[in-house]
């Protein structure tokens, strides 16, 4: 029981958000319009563990999922009851399956990533039974715990591997009972592109008569970033200042302060200190007419004004 309430405790407190929504990056109801079955949405996390993976993986993105659209559209039954066993809400709902620490392998509303730093990848020429095999995999994985060892293990992996003791080296390679009933939301994800066999990011053999041979990567090894750098899924970004035209940046509305921020901590304290300023300013111009309508009313001229 003690060893529960102590993961349960560590869990809730990685989760926890540490980092504050300072600006918006993302133009989500754009995004969730565009957006098609299969494309990879990358998240730019703010709690701890998104910190800690930032750290590891040396990457802004800290977590993907998988959209597969709405339940009413989904054509396989098989798929669309086993996704309805998990999500309970409107089948008109765009949705995503991810894997998340403490819930495992779930079904969720796209709009909890409303006002988040956002990034489309698409996977290139991926047909239309391929799209189908892919959300049936991921919904097959739905249920499943977050596999906590892999995430530790990837993080070891990531440091010389050389100068680490053998014990704390990375098992990453090596075979586990149970290992087949956790996921971590990368390795999902990169195991359902190769179950129709479409590259993510596969090692390649060149032959001496041209020919070529691909072979899968180890879907344990896979981080967010890797479907922002495969060379086999379109990047798609929708900035919150979308103007439609490039040459449209002459007419955003920088300021002529001349500040330059260092950093998004740097911003946001500078915007609490001016709202602070503004605050006491506007409470000095409520409180002087105050008095002067009090002036007014007594038929007194202020001292300052004789």
């Amino acid at each position: 029981m003690l060893h529960r309430w102590v993961f349960r405790f560590l869990v809730n407190w990685l989760r926890a958000d540490v980092v504050d929504q300072s600006h918006l990056y993302s133009n989500f109801k754009r995004l969730s319009f565009e957006l098609e079955p299969c494309d990879v949405v990358l998240v730019e996390g703010r709690t701890r563990v998104s910190q800690i993976i930032k750290t590891i993986t040396n990457s802004n993105w800290t977590h993907s999922a998988i959209y597969i659209g709405r339940l009413i559209d989904i054509k396989d039954p098989e798929t669309r009851d086993r996704i309805a066993e998990h999500y309970q809400g409107d089948w008109t709902d765009q949705l995503v399956v991810e894997s998340l620490l403490g819930q495992g392998t779930v079904v969720c509303r796209l709009s909890k990533y409303r006002g988040e730093h956002l990034r489309i990848c698409r996977p290139i020429g991926l047909s239309a039974d391929d799209q189908a095999g892919v959300i049936k995999f991921a919904a097959s994985k739905l249920g499943m715990a977050y596999d906590v060892r892999q995430l530790l293990d990837l993080a070891r992996f990531f440091f010389p591997y050389a100068l680490m003791p053998r014990r704390w080296r990375s098992s990453l390679f090596e075979s586990h009972p149970g290992e087949a009933t956790r996921q971590v939301c990368s390795s999902m994800m990169a195991e359902a592109y190769s179950h129709v066999d479409f590259p993510v990011l596969p090692f390649i053999e060149r032959h001496p008569d041209g020919r070529m041979t691909l072979y899968k990567r180890n879907p344990r090894l896979f981080t967010p970033r890797d479907f922002d750098y495969s060379p086999y899924f379109d990047v798609i970004k929708f900035p919150y200042l979308d103007r439609g035209d490039v040459a449209a940046y002459r007419a955003l509305p920088w300021s002529d302060s001349g500040i330059v921020y260092n950093d998004e901590k740097d911003f946001a304290e500078i915007l609490k200190t001016q709202s602070r300023n503004e605050s006491a300013t506007s409470e000095e111009v409520d409180g002087a007419t105050d008095e002067e309508s009090r002036n007014d009313e007594d038929g007194r001229i202020p001292e300052d004004k004789e």
